[in-house]
């Protein structure tokens, strides 16, 4: 009867300490990403778009879209909508 209680706790506290360490596991991630994210996002904003400005003889990239496809409309109503990167 003592043993399984032994066993009973000790398992609840590695469960305990396994989830617990998963999310400092997890949070780190998040964080790590979100740093990431706004790395990337300042390269692609500040050093690429300009670049590729200058290249293409100063075309605005920000409001371009590349449009995968089209809406499609039947009876003046759009029964699909038009899916499109930018």
């Amino acid at each position: 009867m003592q043993v399984k209680k032994v066993e009973i706790k000790l398992i609840r506290e590695f469960t305990a300490s396994t989830i617990k360490g998963n999310m400092v596991y997890i949070a780190t991630g998040v964080i790590i990403g979100d740093a990431f994210n706004k790395v990337a996002d300042v390269l692609v904003e500040k050093v690429m778009l300009p670049a590729l400005s200058l290249l293409t003889d100063g075309i605005n990239w920000q409001t371009k879209k590349i449009i995968l496809r089209e809406a499609i409309s039947q009876n003046r109503k759009k029964t699909i909508e038009q899916v499109a990167i930018g």
